[in-house]
């Protein structure tokens, strides 16, 4: 517990790190307490407890901090990735009750039963795969090998939404709900401006950049969100805000949240000069790039790598300084000017 901890401590905010099984994540997901005016406790994530690693860490933080899950009176699930909601059952189990879960509307979906579902989609993701100019057998591979991360957790009955400036009011802190689209569409961070404090999950993380997944949207239509130029704008609406701490989805809290921000941003700016350099030399896809910005990526990590590069074309794209240059498949690249 570092000294930010601590002083979250005293507003009522208690961390629990979570192990999960994803090594590009940042380290265990940070599940946190927030003690609730009256008693009871509002709860922001829920780790991954499917298995028995993850469901043991997050009964024995329980434990160490004096509460018990039927103190749960909600949950808050930030966004819509397994380490950050896969909890949530197992928490509504050992309450004994279903405990109400809110989350953003356009995230929602990957958290609830009958809802968004992966393997139904794997086909769709598999062609646009080819379509960015993997192999196909690359493409296939990919997706047997990454499909079961995003079903490992189970999902909850139902969800209440989140709307952006909403207020969640604790025993000793207002939390106002701000949509920060992202790393996922429905992306929520939760703001304290008294006490000067963010609950900053993915969105901003202290070392490493959060990664802008290619997400399909309905009927699987490619391009319909474009994460990294989402994020570009959502991070300058964390940047002006006046913090103190941070409080991020993996790791320990942190301050200085403008150099964070800057030091990532300079990175990504980086990123994109190389890809205009690359596509000066003539015409590329989207996995000939990825080739060479990640060479010794396998097919465990083209999803998350590919994702990374199609991210960067699309702020390139819209800022008028690449474009695709024919309509055919697959997708080329090139210098608009």
């Amino acid at each position: 517990m570092n000294e930010l901890d601590r002083r979250a401590a005293k507003l009522g905010i208690h961390r629990i790190p979570v192990p999960i099984p994803f090594l590009h994540a940042g380290g265990p997901t940070n599940v946190y307490l927030v003690e609730e005016e009256g008693g009871g406790l509002l709860m922001v994530d829920t780790g991954l407890t499917t298995a028995a690693e993850g469901s043991v860490a997050l009964d024995a933080g329980f434990q160490r901090l004096g509460f018990r899950y039927e103190e749960v009176r909600r949950i808050v699930v930030t966004h819509g990735h397994v380490e950050h909601f896969g909890g949530a059952r197992h928490v509504q189990e050992r309450a004994g009750r279903d405990v109400p879960v809110l989350a953003h509307p356009a995230d929602a979906p990957k958290l609830t039963e009958g809802g968004w579902v992966f393997h139904e989609h794997t086909a769709a993701y598999g062609r646009h795969l080819v379509r960015l100019g993997t192999p196909p057998e690359v493409a296939t591979r990919s997706m047997e090998l990454g499909a079961p991360a995003f079903e490992i957790a189970r999902p909850v009955p139902r969800t209440e939404p989140l709307a952006d400036g909403e207020r969640l009011r604790a025993r000793h802190v207002e939390l106002r709900v701000l949509h920060a689209p992202g790393h996922t569409p429905g992306l929520v961070v939760l703001h304290d401006a008294e006490h000067r404090l963010l609950l900053s999950n993915d969105h901003l993380l202290e070392r490493i950049s959060p990664n802008p997944l290619i997400d399909l949207g309905p009927g699987d239509t490619p391009g319909w969100f474009r994460p990294l130029v989402a994020y570009e704008g959502s991070i300058q609406r964390v940047r002006a805000l006046e913090l103190d701490a941070v409080l991020p989805g993996h790791g320990p809290p942190f301050g200085d949240h403008r150099r964070v921000i800057d030091s990532l941003l300079a990175f990504q700016h980086r990123r994109q000069a190389r890809i205009l350099a690359l596509l000066g030399d003539r015409p590329r896809t989207a996995w000939e790039l990825t080739r060479e910005l990640f060479p010794a990526t396998g097919a465990a990590e083209l999803f998350l790598t590919l994702s990374e590069t199609v991210a960067n074309l699309e702020v390139l794209e819209a800022r008028g300084d690449a474009a695709r240059v024919d309509a055919g498949e697959p997708w080329r690249f090139a210098p608009s000017r």
